[in-house]
């Protein structure tokens, strides 16, 4: 887990090599609409608002309600078909990013999770909220690896 602050930007990022292929992981990553079925302690709902019958693109979009938070709509910048997304939102001037990075170590998978938030009062944000924040991507990370790799001892 690394935490790193600059200016009015703070990073926080959770890698973790998963024991299945990076198809498998990609799948799981993919598939947002059933996070909360993979994380429930950090995902109450999300709901694609784009055609849910095909895959991710950049422009496609997620309503995402996590415990505790008000729902927030998080829209892909960035898609590399098993490789890595990046969906962003903004709530109160702060932007926060969420860059979901898999790569192939030796037939398993290094999947990188990673939070940047930057704008206005995003440094007094981050410093209350750091804490809870480098709990959820941890927990998300495990789930990740918890289900990708049972899935991989199925086969």
């Amino acid at each position: 887990m690394l935490t790193i602050w600059y200016n009015s930007c703070m990073i926080i990022e959770d890698e973790l090599l998963i024991n299945a292929p990076v198809d498998a992981v990609w799948q799981l990553t993919t598939d947002v609409e059933a996070w909360p079925q993979l994380s429930p302690t950090t995902m109450t709902r999300v709901e694609r608002l784009d055609a849910v019958d095909g895959p991710m693109h950049v422009g496609s979009q997620a309503r995402i309600k996590q415990p505790g938070q008000r729902p927030a709509v998080w829209t892909v910048t960035d898609y590399r078909p098993n490789a890595s997304f990046v969906w962003e939102t903004a709530v109160y001037g702060i932007k926060t990013v969420a860059t979901h990075t898999l790569s192939e170590v030796d037939g398993s998978c290094r999947n990188q999770l990673r939070i940047e938030m930057t704008g206005r009062g995003s440094k007094l944000l981050g410093r209350l909220l750091a804490g809870r924040v480098r709990k959820t991507i941890s927990t998300e990370n495990r789930c990740f690896k918890a289900k990708a790799e049972a899935m991989a001892a199925s086969v």
